[in-house]
């Protein structure tokens, strides 16, 4: 028998979707639109704080994303309902031969709120990460929004020494721009380690939340301890906080700090951290 002329191994991609939608019902908010294809999930949702908040937990059940992977993810958010959204675990990107992307489309209507606190992403030397996320708020709507990028894996010791990290930011309030901002990071670029860039930190952080402190919670902010380079800056309608850290847990553990101390201030109620971040 002859052997084939070349041999061309298998190499699945995914291309997966999620579509939420939650609405306020009386007291309460409920999912009322929860549409998938292919592998992206939300576990049952979950009421820690009562029937006001609505907590959903984002799976991705192949634990990683690869080269041609594709991820779709929109949320909308109706009037006064309250989501809060997270993950179970960090978003690993692997090394790749070619890109693999990220969409989310986050809205939320007049009277609503939107917590978007997924656990952190790891970007492996050599993929190819492309993330793109639009978020458009009606009116008073209210949004607490975090992001937490490890280039390479700082605990295993490998640096970002290969590939790049694309990512792109829009929020606005009734067609008006809020925020925008774009990241362009290749493996090995000097701005990984100048003082004009990342400063030789492997981990980056950012948090946006609508709506604006005084100058005395802004102080408190800034005093809070934690092992990161952190500040934050009150912008109209846009509270700013960035940091840069040798592990993701440590910015974690600030971003969550700050959470606690924000949350009441810009959103009315007391922070009660979901149960999957200590699991």
């Amino acid at each position: 028998m002859n052997a084939p002329s070349a041999f061309v191994p298998f190499s699945p991609v995914w291309h997966a979707e999620l579509d939420l939608a939650y609405a306020r019902a009386g007291d309460a908010t409920r999912p009322v639109r929860r549409r998938h294809a292919g592998p992206l999930r939300v576990q049952k949702h979950l009421y820690p704080e009562g029937p006001r908040v609505c907590q959903h937990i984002l799976v991705h059940p192949p634990g990683g994303i690869a080269g041609g992977d594709r991820l779709e993810i929109a949320a909308e958010v109706g009037n006064g309902a309250w989501a809060q959204l997270t993950s179970p675990g960090a978003a690993k990107w692997y090394r790749a031969a070619a890109p693999a992307t990220q969409r989310l489309r986050l809205r939320v209507a007049a009277g609503a709120t939107l917590e978007w606190l997924p656990q952190e992403t790891i970007v492996y030397s050599a993929a190819q990460a492309e993330l793109a996320t639009r978020i458009e708020l009606e009116g008073d709507a209210r949004l607490f929004h975090w992001d937490i990028v490890a280039l390479g894996r700082p605990a295993s010791g490998e640096r970002f020494a290969a590939g790049r990290y694309r990512a792109a930011l829009d929020i606005r309030r009734d067609g008006r721009l809020l925020w925008h901002e774009c990241q362009r990071l290749d493996g090995g670029d000097g701005l990984l380690d100048s003082p004009v860039g990342l400063d030789g930190a492997p981990v980056f952080a950012t948090l946006l939340a609508s709506g604006e402190i005084d100058a005395e919670l802004l102080a408190r902010c800034r005093e809070l301890p934690g092992r990161v380079r952190g500040d934050l800056t009150q912008l109209p309608d846009l509270l700013v906080g960035r940091c840069l850290a040798d592990q993701a847990l440590d910015a974690r553990a600030w971003l969550i700090d700050l959470w606690r101390l924000l949350r009441p201030a810009l959103l009315g109620r007391d922070a009660l951290p979901p149960r999957i971040w200590s699991t």
